[in-house]
């Protein structure tokens, strides 16, 4: 039962993160890129800060030193592959050549694809954190949730391009968010085997989410940021996830 649970609260933060990322694009529009950019090195600095000061120090307490770091080289390797073989576009620079030609709705199915493929390591991390603690898997659902939108807002960008109905717009975000559900029911699975697993799936998850932040959202941030946007939301981000952390 508590793994089912555990697998909702992961379904929900995914549909949540990519479907408000849709809901901003159906209201608004872009954002400035300024706000956008502080969002997503915000994101980025409070991932940081729960990688080094909770998933690393519990996957080290649970097993020791060799499965915590194989399961963060595992990690890094994961989100690699995907990126090489699944990637994905973000909301105002296209990671390949499909995110800058053709049809607006080929585009967002490619982009929804890739979105969803790199949910499930995602939801890997929550499943995991779940397992190791109550406040740790909240916290990790919580800042994925939050590290979502902007995915969801790349989804959304073709479709409002192609005129899709709000609706289905709506309906595709959200259900871009699944796999993360799937990903939590299997790292919760995993975590339940024994310390030594939960310690390689901890830090599987801190890979992932390393990758994910020097590779994706801070490379990002700053691409888009106006100013020192990107430098100040990421700081704030750092200090908002270590205050967390602490109290």
């Amino acid at each position: 039962m508590e793994v089912i649970n555990i697998a909702l609260k992961g379904t929900l933060a995914g549909v949540l993160g990519t479907g408000l990322g849709g809901l901003l694009i159906i209201l608004l529009g872009k954002l400035e890129k300024m706000v956008l950019s502080s969002v997503i090195a915000f994101s980025g600095g409070i991932m940081l800060s729960v990688v080094f000061s909770d998933l690393l120090p519990e996957a080290l307490e649970m097993g020791g030193a060799f499965p915590a770091f194989i399961g963060l080289l595992l990690g890094v390797v994961a989100i690699l592959l995907m990126d090489l073989y699944l990637p994905h576009c973000h909301f105002y620079n296209g990671t390949n050549g499909d995110c800058k030609q053709g049809r607006y709705i080929r585009t967002s199915i490619l982009i929804g694809l890739g979105i969803a493929m790199h949910n499930f390591p995602e939801g890997l991390a929550i499943g995991a954190g779940f397992m190791a603690s109550e406040y740790l898997g909240l916290s990790l659902t919580f800042i994925i949730a939050l590290q979502n939108i902007p995915e969801g807002m790349a989804m959304a960008g073709p479709m409002k391009a192609a005129r899709l109905g709000s609706g289905r717009i709506l309906w595709w975000t959200a259900l871009a968010g699944i796999p993360m559900g799937i990903g939590a029911f299997t790292g919760a699975l995993a975590g339940a085997v024994s310390s030594m697993v939960l310690s390689l799936s901890l830090g599987f998850a801190a890979g992932a989410m390393l990758y994910v932040v020097f590779d994706e959202l801070l490379p990002e941030a700053h691409e888009l940021s106006k100013g020192h946007s990107a430098t100040f939301g990421a700081i704030i981000g750092v200090i908002v996830g270590l205050m967390v952390s602490l109290f």
